[in-house]
């Protein structure tokens, strides 16, 4: 059988060079006929010089095309009838493609891992958000209000340990576009990209499709990655632009040009009380828990997201012996945090 691994790289030769090292040790022995491909949507000349003594074959496609255009270009060129695709910043950990492809044997049509932040895997990322109506409208009122606030952290807090918890694979739809696995079969019917989406929610788009097509996707824990936190787009300037451009054209297309409409008029009319919603910030210190073994197991949550979702976490069996903290290779970030216990209850943090 063969794989087709298409990895989209901008600016990032070393992640690129890492991101190439693990997937070649993961895939060492297993007896599939790999076509490795590298599309190069930016480098200098540095950059091209690493990039080239990899044992990949590098597409420079002229000019930056996105990462929708980048997967659409590999895709493109490669001919396997499996497809792994792909983020610089994703270091796959010990039997992750395996697992991912067992699934798509198993009749899945589309397969993601279990991400970490960190390689000691103590934080687990969250899933992708569910993508609906009433859920654009729960985190628009989330910023306005703390009752709202902690309502749709309930709702999506249990989305997310649907996913955290899962010990199969499971039917879920909402995967991350770093590192995807899916059948050429499920790419034609579904289509490629779209490259009006030049980053963020190309995936999330192709996924909505996919599922309206009725294919299989499926989130499979025994399948690991380490998912660098804010690398590759800490090196875009623009890349906030082209979210806030892209969750447009996402909403415009998935809800309509009305709903869009109501959105913006409520967030206009709306008090601006997005302070009195904030969670606390995780104090450089680290966090005090409960010296309480009775009190365990504990789940403590992190986000970039002044209203606490989505969040990566933590499950703690008993107390972390001191205070907790960041893994270190996360860096000084600011980061809400909520403690919750095994019930999903906030009980907060001191």
């Amino acid at each position: 059988m063969r794989l087709a691994v298409i990895l989209v790289h901008y600016h990032t030769p070393e992640l690129a060079a890492a991101a190439v090292e693990a997937l070649r040790a993961d895939v060492a022995g297993t007896g599939l006929e790999v076509e490795w491909l590298l599309v190069d949507n930016g480098s200098d000349a540095a950059g091209r010089a690493l990039l080239e003594g990899l044992p990949v074959e590098r597409i420079d496609p002229g000019s930056n095309l996105g990462y929708a255009g980048g997967v659409n270009l590999g895709v493109t060129r490669s001919k396997a009838e499996l497809v792994l695709l792909m983020n610089p910043d994703v270091i796959v950990l010990p039997g992750c493609v395996p697992a991912l492809l067992d699934s798509l044997r198993d009749g899945a049509a589309v397969a993601g891992p279990r991400f970490y932040w960190d390689r000691g895997r103590r934080l687990v990322q969250p899933p992708s958000e569910i993508r609906s109506r009433r859920e654009e409208l729960m985190t628009l009122l989330a910023g306005r209000s703390p009752a709202w606030a902690a309502r749709a952290r309930r709702r999506w807090r249990r989305h997310a340990r649907r996913h955290w918890e899962a010990r199969s694979p499971l039917p879920s739809h909402a995967l991350s576009g770093s590192l995807l696995a899916l059948r050429r079969t499920a790419w034609e019917e579904a289509g490629p990209f779209d490259e009006g989406f030049r980053l963020y929610f190309e995936e999330t788009d192709w996924l909505l499709r996919a599922a309206g097509r009725g294919l299989a996707s499926r989130y499979v824990p025994g399948a690991e990655a380490v998912h660098l936190y804010n690398q590759s787009a800490a090196r875009e300037p623009r890349a906030q632009q082209w979210f806030e451009e892209s969750a447009g054209r996402f909403r415009r297309r998935h809800y309509g040009p009305w709903f869009v409409g109501l959105l913006e008029g409520l967030d206009r009319r709306l008090p601006r009380g997005g302070a009195a919603a904030a969670l606390p910030r995780l104090p450089p210190e680290g966090l005090k828990l409960p010296a309480e073994p009775s009190a365990y197991p504990l789940w403590v949550e992190v986000s970039p997201n002044p209203v606490g979702f989505p969040a990566a976490a933590e499950r703690l069996s008993g107390p972390p012996g001191g205070s907790w903290t960041l893994p270190a290779e996360i860096g000084e970030i600011e980061l809400t945090v909520q403690v919750t216990d095994r019930s999903g209850r906030e009980i907060g943090a001191a």
